[in-house]
């Protein structure tokens, strides 16, 4: 079976941390897997991308605050997400390559 679950986010304050998890089935992890973001009304945004042998890219808006890290052995990319801002809000999605899509997980910065 096909899946793809996107977990970890939550309610936190400004300056706060959370760390997303995404596990996914064997056959659709993939050696490319990225985070994405979407906040209200605004267009989806790629936020961070980690290659089988430890590549990792950022957005320049979260460089120095995201860290994305996999555990081949379980199939799951994590999202470290520190020094939270408000404009962080969003749902966060780790698609994996094929067009496979998790229902994403809510992260909302707030005072």
């Amino acid at each position: 079976q096909v899946q793809l679950v996107e977990s970890g986010g939550g309610l936190v304050q400004p300056g706060g941390s959370l760390r997303l998890s995404c596990a996914a089935s064997g056959s659709i992890f993939s050696d490319a897997m990225r985070w994405y973001r979407q906040a209200p009304g605004k267009e989806r945004e790629l936020v961070a991308v980690i290659i089988t042998g430890g590549f990792t890219n950022y957005a320049d808006s979260v460089k120095g605050r995201f860290t994305i890290s996999r555990d081949n052995d379980k199939n799951t990319v994590y999202l470290q997400m520190m020094s939270l801002k408000l404009e962080y809000t969003a749902v966060y999605y780790c698609p994996a390559d094929g067009g496979y899509w998790g229902q994403g997980t809510q992260v909302t910065v707030s005072s």
